[in-house]
Formats: C-alpha cells, structure tokens, sequence
C-alpha cells in the first residue's frame, strides 16, 4: 500500500555504507522509521530532509508487520529557520521532539498531537509566546493526547508526590489555561520564579510517571535550565 503523508522528523541516523534511518512523526500514521536509501552519497540530496525538525512531505510503500518502511519520494513543506538560527530555541525544540519519540508508539496515529507539534514549531519560529509557555503547552499536549490529562483537582497517584500547586501565585490558573489546548488562550499572567518551578517539576513528574525512559532525553537537563 501506498502510503502519502506530511510528516516531522523527530531524528536520524546512518544505516549501512551510504543509507540513513529516519525516525518521524507523520500525521497519517503516528510514528514511523524509514529507511532512506542512498541518503549519504554524494550524489543525493534527500539526506537534508531528513534533519531533526524539518517539515517534509513522503511517500513510501507501507508493509504492514515491518518495522522499516522503504521511503519513495519526500520533499520539504516548511523549514522552520528561525528556531534552527537561535541555540535557546533549538535546545527546546529538540527536547520536544525527543520527548515526542520517546512517548509515541509506532503507527498508532494522533492527528491531534500532530496538529499540537506542528503548532507549537510554527509558533516558537515565529518567537511570539514565551518560551516557558510554550514548552509546557506541547507537555500538557503530549499528556492529554496520549490519556493522562492532569486532573488539577486530584493529585493522589500512587507512589507519585506532586508539587503544591498551591504553593506558586498562579500556578494552577496558568496550568488550567494550558490544559485547554488552545495556544490562543494561553496565560497572560506573570510567571513568577515560584511558578516557574513548580509547573515545571508538576508536568516533568506526570511525564516521568507515565513514560518510561524519559531520563534518557539528552537536552531536557538544558532546556530546565534555560526555562528557569
């Protein structure tokens, strides 16, 4: 079956003498790894496609029970070049994309989360909502999306302490607004210092909670550090 879809490129990797594996998130068939043969020789120009964060169009002969599907053609829907000129905002969208492939499963489709990270890429591109937002946005996204959506009213899961929403000026009036899925009805209040990290140890927490491996995201150290 032919499969055509739009999809991002959460990472990849060399296969073989001259080949790459990229793994993606595609909006018609959840998360995806492609073989893309040739890739690296010298005569190709199909390896830039396949950068983390690059916006692509692909189609591909989809074999059910295989676990590497064989890429026919791909070329570029978006280039988000402002986040890719600007360190901050790479470290962040790399740990949303890693945080991305280590919570999906392969070929279960999410249009929804789709549609969030495509969303949230274009926005930070553009640098018009705070960075802090934006990264618990696509959090809270992931969590709700994948069938944990936090109850803000009900913290008791087992084995689990969370932080006193409480204890930060408007950390649950910010973390309501952002549970609404809606980037145009995110916060305007001030974040202070205290907001700042209980919201951030809160959705890390639930994240952790629910996700095995998430200790292994390589940028995620970094990004806490940049978003305090």
């Amino acid at each position: 079956m032919i499969v055509h879809t739009s999809a991002i490129v959460l990472k990849s990797f060399p296969y073989g003498d001259s080949s790459l594996i990229a793994r993606c998130f595609s909006k018609d068939k959840g998360k995806i790894s492609l073989i893309v043969k040739g890739a690296r020789s010298k005569k190709s120009s199909k390896a830039s496609h396949f950068e983390p964060l690059s916006h692509i169009d692909v189609v591909y002969n989809y074999k059910p029970n295989r676990e590497l599907q064989i890429l026919s053609k791909v070329s570029f829907i978006n280039y988000w070049s402002n986040i890719l000129n600007d360190l901050r905002r790479v470290t962040i969208s790399m740990a949303i994309l890693e945080l991305t492939e280590k919570t999906l499963s392969y070929e279960d489709p999410n249009p929804a989360l789709y549609k969030v990270l495509e969303e949230v890429l274009t926005t930070f591109n553009y640098g018009i909502v705070s960075s802090n937002l934006l990264f618990w946005f696509y959090e809270c996204a992931l969590l709700s999306n994948l069938g944990f959506k936090p109850n803000l009213e009900d913290n008791n899961l087992p084995g689990l302490i969370l932080p006193n929403l409480n204890e930060g000026i408007n950390s649950r009036k910010i973390l309501s607004s952002l549970l609404s899925e809606r980037l145009d009805n995110l916060p305007s209040d001030l974040i202070t210092a205290k907001d700042n990290i209980i919201i951030s140890k809160y959705l890390w927490s639930l994240l952790c909670y629910h996700f095995d491996g998430l200790h292994k995201v390589k940028f995620i150290d970094v990004t806490k550090e940049i978003l305090l």
